[in-house]
Protein backbone atom coordinates (compact mmCIF):
# COMPACT_ATOMS: atom_id res chain seq x y z
CA UNK A 1 0.00 0.00 0.00
CA UNK A 2 1.41 3.34 -1.01
CA UNK A 3 1.90 6.18 1.47
CA UNK A 4 -0.48 8.09 -0.08
CA UNK A 5 -3.15 5.54 -0.06
CA UNK A 6 -2.70 4.64 3.89
CA UNK A 7 -3.00 8.33 4.52
CA UNK A 8 -6.14 8.56 2.50
CA UNK A 9 -7.48 6.11 4.42
CA UNK A 10 -6.37 7.45 7.70
CA UNK A 11 -8.36 10.38 6.57
CA UNK A 12 -11.49 8.44 5.49
CA UNK A 13 -10.90 6.76 9.41
CA UNK A 14 -10.38 10.06 11.49
CA UNK A 15 -13.71 12.14 9.82
CA UNK A 16 -16.59 9.34 9.91
CA UNK A 17 -14.86 8.37 13.58
CA UNK A 18 -16.84 11.80 14.90
CA UNK A 19 -19.93 10.91 14.00
CA UNK A 20 -20.96 7.24 14.14
CA UNK A 21 -24.59 6.65 14.43
CA UNK A 22 -25.58 3.12 13.72
CA UNK A 23 -28.83 2.44 12.60
CA UNK A 24 -30.71 -0.29 14.86
CA UNK A 25 -31.41 -2.48 11.91
CA UNK A 26 -28.90 -3.55 9.52
CA UNK A 27 -28.22 -5.92 6.43
CA UNK A 28 -26.40 -9.16 8.00
CA UNK A 29 -23.74 -10.69 6.46
CA UNK A 30 -22.19 -13.96 8.25
CA UNK A 31 -18.63 -14.54 7.88
CA UNK A 32 -16.44 -17.91 7.85
CA UNK A 33 -13.06 -18.37 9.54
CA UNK A 34 -12.58 -15.01 10.98
CA UNK A 35 -14.02 -13.31 13.67
CA UNK A 36 -14.01 -9.25 13.60
CA UNK A 37 -13.65 -6.95 16.55
CA UNK A 38 -14.24 -3.66 17.29
CA UNK A 39 -11.31 -1.48 15.94
CA UNK A 40 -10.37 -4.09 13.32
CA UNK A 41 -9.64 -2.55 9.78
CA UNK A 42 -9.66 -5.87 7.22
CA UNK A 43 -10.13 -6.93 3.77
CA UNK A 44 -12.85 -9.12 2.90
CA UNK A 45 -13.64 -11.08 -0.26
CA UNK A 46 -17.57 -11.69 -0.26
CA UNK A 47 -18.61 -13.91 -2.81
CA UNK A 48 -21.92 -15.62 -2.01
CA UNK A 49 -25.14 -14.04 -3.38
CA UNK A 50 -26.70 -13.22 0.18
CA UNK A 51 -23.45 -11.56 1.32
CA UNK A 52 -22.98 -9.77 -2.09
CA UNK A 53 -26.51 -8.42 -1.57
CA UNK A 54 -26.02 -7.37 1.94
CA UNK A 55 -22.85 -5.42 1.56
CA UNK A 56 -24.68 -3.60 -1.47
CA UNK A 57 -27.53 -2.78 0.71
CA UNK A 58 -24.83 -1.27 3.62
CA UNK A 59 -23.44 0.40 1.31
CA UNK A 60 -26.24 1.95 -0.52
CA UNK A 61 -27.71 3.22 2.42
CA UNK A 62 -25.41 4.29 5.24
CA UNK A 63 -22.29 1.71 5.04
CA UNK A 64 -22.98 -0.46 7.84
CA UNK A 65 -23.80 -3.93 8.04
CA UNK A 66 -23.51 -6.45 11.14
CA UNK A 67 -20.81 -9.74 10.71
CA UNK A 68 -21.46 -12.67 12.62
CA UNK A 69 -19.67 -15.26 12.19
CA UNK A 70 -21.15 -18.50 10.91
CA UNK A 71 -21.32 -22.07 13.55
CA UNK A 72 -20.03 -24.31 10.83
CA UNK A 73 -17.72 -22.55 8.08
CA UNK A 74 -18.84 -25.42 5.17
CA UNK A 75 -22.32 -24.51 5.40
CA UNK A 76 -22.57 -22.43 1.70
CA UNK A 77 -26.03 -20.32 3.32
CA UNK A 78 -26.59 -20.71 6.89
CA UNK A 79 -29.66 -20.25 8.69
CA UNK A 80 -30.82 -18.52 11.58
CA UNK A 81 -29.91 -21.05 14.08
CA UNK A 82 -26.30 -21.58 12.51
CA UNK A 83 -25.19 -18.04 12.96
CA UNK A 84 -24.01 -16.42 16.19
CA UNK A 85 -25.95 -14.08 17.98
CA UNK A 86 -23.43 -11.63 18.90
CA UNK A 87 -21.03 -9.82 16.32
CA UNK A 88 -19.41 -6.57 15.05
CA UNK A 89 -21.28 -3.66 13.25
CA UNK A 90 -18.75 -3.09 10.22
CA UNK A 91 -18.47 -0.11 8.41
CA UNK A 92 -17.58 -0.32 4.41
CA UNK A 93 -15.00 1.87 4.14
CA UNK A 94 -14.54 1.01 0.55
CA UNK A 95 -16.09 -1.12 -1.99
CA UNK A 96 -14.58 -3.05 -5.39
CA UNK A 97 -17.19 -5.18 -7.48
CA UNK A 98 -14.99 -7.80 -9.41
CA UNK A 99 -15.73 -9.04 -12.77
CA UNK A 100 -17.05 -12.49 -11.35
CA UNK A 101 -19.93 -10.85 -9.25
CA UNK A 102 -17.77 -10.93 -5.94
CA UNK A 103 -16.86 -8.13 -4.38
CA UNK A 104 -13.68 -7.13 -2.18
CA UNK A 105 -14.76 -4.85 0.85
CA UNK A 106 -12.44 -2.93 3.44
CA UNK A 107 -14.31 -2.75 6.61
CA UNK A 108 -13.66 -1.50 9.78
CA UNK A 109 -15.51 -2.94 12.86
CA UNK A 110 -16.94 0.26 14.89
CA UNK A 111 -19.35 -2.01 17.87
CA UNK A 112 -20.10 -4.87 19.18
CA UNK A 113 -24.01 -6.06 18.75
CA UNK A 114 -26.29 -8.63 19.38
CA UNK A 115 -29.34 -10.04 17.19
CA UNK A 116 -32.36 -8.65 18.21
CA UNK A 117 -34.88 -10.15 15.47
CA UNK A 118 -34.35 -11.68 11.95
CA UNK A 119 -36.51 -9.29 9.90
CA UNK A 120 -36.23 -10.82 6.31
CA UNK A 121 -34.04 -13.34 4.58
CA UNK A 122 -35.28 -13.32 0.72
CA UNK A 123 -32.21 -11.79 -0.50
CA UNK A 124 -30.34 -11.51 2.15
CA UNK A 125 -31.19 -11.41 6.26
CA UNK A 126 -31.57 -7.92 7.73
CA UNK A 127 -31.66 -7.61 11.61
CA UNK A 128 -32.65 -5.46 14.78
CA UNK A 129 -29.78 -5.21 16.53
CA UNK A 130 -28.84 -4.17 20.11
CA UNK A 131 -26.06 -1.85 20.46
CA UNK A 132 -23.39 -3.44 23.33
CA UNK A 133 -21.18 -1.31 25.51
CA UNK A 134 -17.58 -2.44 25.89
CA UNK A 135 -16.45 -1.73 29.25
CA UNK A 136 -11.94 -1.21 29.68
CA UNK A 137 -10.86 -2.60 32.28
CA UNK A 138 -8.04 -0.76 33.99
CA UNK A 139 -4.87 -2.87 34.83
CA UNK A 140 -4.39 -3.95 38.13
CA UNK A 141 -8.23 -3.88 38.76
Amino acid sequence: MGETDKDDLISIIEEDEKDIKIPKTLPLMPIRDVVIFTGMLIPLFVGREKSVRAVEAAVIKDGYLLLVAQKDSGVENPKKDEIYTIGTVGRILRMLKLPDGSVKALVQGVAKAKIVTYLRNKAYYRVKIEIIKEHMSQSGD
